[in-house]
């Protein structure tokens, strides 16, 4: 649960702070303010190439944990499969 936690609270860090810097360069840039979509969705953008390099590690880290509990299920499935088996 940690990776999990602290890889998802990385990505929506990363993603803030993202569209905070788009926003202000567009409100720069071109002066227009409200309702900033076009930022919003070059933010989604970039911050998830951002992550495929900067988030790297903690994704691994949590694609181990997912992966020892698959693991984990499938042995007791197979262990209570097994001893239904030779119940019968």
């Amino acid at each position: 649960m940690k990776a999990f936690v602290s890889y998802t609270v990385l990505r929506l860090l990363l993603f803030v702070t993202t569209y905070a810097v788009v926003a202000g360069l567009w409100v720069l840039v071109l002066g227009q303010q409200g309702v900033l979509l076009a930022p919003f969705l070059a933010a989604i953008v970039i911050s998830s190439v951002l992550s495929l390099k900067l988030l790297a590690p903690q994704r691994d880290r949590f694609a181990a944990v997912v992966e020892a509990r698959a693991q984990r299920a499938s042995r007791k499935f197979e262990e209570m499969k097994a001893r239904e088996d030779a119940s019968e």
